[in-house]
């Protein structure tokens, strides 16, 4: 029993690191506790991707520029959620990290290496489940309709269906439910109950939000390609001044 547990360990952790963080910040509520919390944080994640290759390792780190670009603007200008001291956490960015590397490593799980994408069509399920609750059953209880979690099903499902990384998006859903539903519980953020602008009704947590995950780590790899082109554009670009620019002697002659 404990060697077919012993695969998840690390995702298990960061599961429960996740919980009792977002745990800390609802108790302790300040904002000097709060940067200590993402401290940790960060520290957590250099710890994590120590594990990892270079190359995965700069993706991590690339997530969380990006999904710090994507969290000043969907919190703080858009408004469609908002933390509690109304600001962005200072744990916010390396947990997208942590996020991004709980799904980068997925794939070597048993589950993934055994079951494949069936692993993942059950995790579509689960999603679909809860974007279905979120419209029908739910609103008894949230009185909240959840329309706006629902529109994020197909998005998610896309990633999931068609994507080689289905390991990744699937693990991705396990992870932000995690944090969403604690997070929301805890009092850390919560979901506007109409969005601003596209006047959607949402959840708190939206259902299927981990589409809007999906299109935050599947940003990296453009952010990633664009660095690889700006790269190999470079050697042109040098070659190219060196044959406009007049040698020594061109310039002694004129």
């Amino acid at each position: 029993m404990i060697e077919r547990v012993r695969p998840y360990w690390l995702h298990a952790y960061l599961l429960v690191y996740t919980a009792f963080l977002l745990y800390l910040d609802g108790k302790w509520g300040g904002f000097l506790p709060q940067c200590g919390l993402g401290l940790l944080t960060f520290l957590v994640l250099w710890l994590c991707t120590r594990r990892l290759e270079p190359s995965l390792r700069r993706q991590v780190w690339i997530c969380v520029v990006v999904a710090t670009c994507f969290e000043i603007f969907g919190s703080l200008i858009w408004g469609v959620y908002r933390y509690r001291l109304h600001n962005v956490p200072l744990y916010v960015p390396p947990g997208h990290g942590l996020v991004f590397f709980f799904g980068l490593t997925a794939a070597s799980l048993p589950v993934f290496q055994r079951y494949g994408r069936r692993a993942a069509l059950f995790v579509l399920g689960l999603c679909a489940a809860w974007a279905v609750g979120g419209l029908t059953i739910l609103p008894l209880w949230t009185h909240r309709i959840d329309v706006q979690g629902a529109l994020c099903l197909p998005i998610f499902a896309w990633f999931l269906l068609r994507s080689p990384r289905y390991a990744l998006f699937a693990a991705i859903f396990i992870a932000t439910t995690d944090l969403e539903i604690i997070g929301t519980l805890m009092g850390d953020w919560y979901w506007l109950p109409v969005a601003p602008i596209n006047h959607l009704p949402s959840g708190n947590p939206p259902s299927a939000i981990a589409g809007g995950y999906c299109v935050i780590d599947s940003s990296v790899a453009l952010v990633i390609l664009g660095l690889q082109r700006v790269r190999a554009l470079r050697p042109m670009l040098t070659g190219r001044r060196r044959r406009i620019e007049p040698t020594t002697a061109e310039t002694e002659a004129a």
